[in-house]
C-alpha cells in the first residue's frame, strides 16, 4: 500500500497551501510584540481571531480542492501545517515565564493558556469544514443509509471518549520521554527539566500524538479527530497537576525561568494543537497501512 508519486505531490500541494495562506500572508495577524515571545491568543485581536478562523475554511477547501480525488484525506493537512510555520516562527514559553517572574503573574498567565488549544483545534476545524465543503462539492450524491441503531450510537460516542482521554494520557507520557533537556535533580519536585529546543518539541509531540492516532485506530478504529481532539486537553491536564501554586513559589525561588516542573508547561498551545493534529493524522494512516499491510501479508 504505498503511496503514487501523485498523491505525494498532493499531498505536498495541500501543506503549501496551508504554509501560504496562514504560516505566511496570515503571520501579522498573530506576530507576538516580542520577537522572542510564543504565538499566543492574547496577541490577537477579535477580528483577528474570526479572519483567521475564515482563512482556516478557505485553506481547507483549497487543500480539498487541488487534493482530488483524495481531498478528503489529504486536505486536512493545510491549516495545521500553516500554525506549524507560527509554532517554529516564535519563540518558546521561557521567555514568555521571563516576562513574568513573579508567582502572581505565572499563575495567571498559566491560567490564560490552560484551554487556549481549544481555539487553535476551533481554527484547524474550520479548516476541516472547508475540506468537508469541497469534499461534498466533488461528489455525486449518494443514497441515504440506514439510520444507525442506537447501540452503535452509544458504542461510537464511547470509543470517542476512550480515544480522548487515553490520547492524553498517552501523549503525555510520551512527550515527557521524547522532548528531553537537560534535567536537573529537586529535592522537592524529584526533577526539574530545562525549555526544549522547538525541533524537539514538534518531534516530540508529532510523535506522541502519532502513537496515539496509531493506537485507536487499531484498537478501536476511531478517526483521527478524536486524538486530535485530545491536544486541546493535555495543556490543560497539565498545568492543572504541574502548575500549582506551592509548584510555581518553589520554581520562583529556587530555580531559572528556563526550567519547568513538566515538560508540558515548555510546550506553548499552539505548537501542541499543531504538531499533535499532524502526528494524529500520520498514526491513523500508519495504522490503516499496518491493517493492510497485516491482511494481505
Amino acid at each position: 500500500m504505498e503511496m503514487s508519486f501523485l498523491t505525494k505531490l498532493q499531498i505536498a500541494a495541500s501543506l503549501v497551501v496551508g504554509v501560504l495562506l496562514i504560516g505566511i500572508l496570515a503571520w501579522p495577524l498573530a506576530k507576538p510584540n516580542d520577537p522572542l515571545g510564543p504565538v499566543i491568543l492574547s496577541n490577537i485581536s477579535i477580528a483577528g481571531a474570526m479572519a483567521l478562523v475564515a482563512l482556516g475554511f478557505i485553506a481547507g477547501l483549497i487543500g480539498c480542492l487541488v487534493s482530488r480525488p483524495y481531498g478528503g484525506e489529504i486536505g486536512i493537512l493545510a491549516v495545521p501545517a500553516g500554525l506549524a510555520v507560527w509554532a517554529f516562527r516564535g519563540g518558546s514559553m521561557a521567555n514568555l515565564i521571563l516576562q513574568n517572574p513573579a508567582v502572581h503573574q505565572r499563575q495567571q498567565l498559566f491560567a490564560a493558556l490552560k484551554w487556549e488549544p481549544l481555539f487553535w483545534l476551533a481554527v484547524i476545524a474550520a479548516g476541516f469544514a472547508g475540506v468537508w465543503v469541497g469534499k461534498k462539492s466533488t461528489l455525486k450524491k449518494e443514497p441515504q443509509s440506514q439510520p444507525a441503531r442506537a447501540n452503535s450510537n452509544l458504542n461510537m460516542y464511547l470509543s470517542a471518549i476512550i480515544a480522548v482521554v487515553g490520547s492524553v494520557l498517552i501523549a503525555q507520557f510520551c512527550i515527557g520521554m521524547f522532548a528531553q533537556n537537560i534535567r536537573m535533580f529537586d529535592s522537592k519536585l524529584g526533577f526539574v527539566i530545562a525549555q526544549p529546543a522547538v525541533g524537539q518539541i514538534a518531534l516530540a509531540v508529532f510523535a506522541a500524538f502519532g502513537v496515539a492516532g496509531f493506537v485507536f485506530k487499531k484498537f478501536l478504529d476511531v478517526s483521527y479527530i478524536w486524538p486530535s481532539a485530545a491536544a486541546g486537553f493535555i495543556t490543560a491536564f497539565g498545568i492543572s497537576i504541574y502548575a500549582k501554586q506551592d509548584v510555581l513559589e518553589h520554581l520562583v525561588q529556587r530555580w531559572p525561568a528556563v526550567f519547568f516542573s513538566n515538560t508540558i508547561l515548555a510546550i506553548s498551545p499552539i505548537q501542541m494543537a499543531a504538531f499533535g493534529t499532524l502526528g494524529a493524522v500520520a498514526g491513523y494512516w500508519q495504522a490503516v497501512r499496518y491493517c493492510h499491510w497485516r491482511k494481505h501479508n
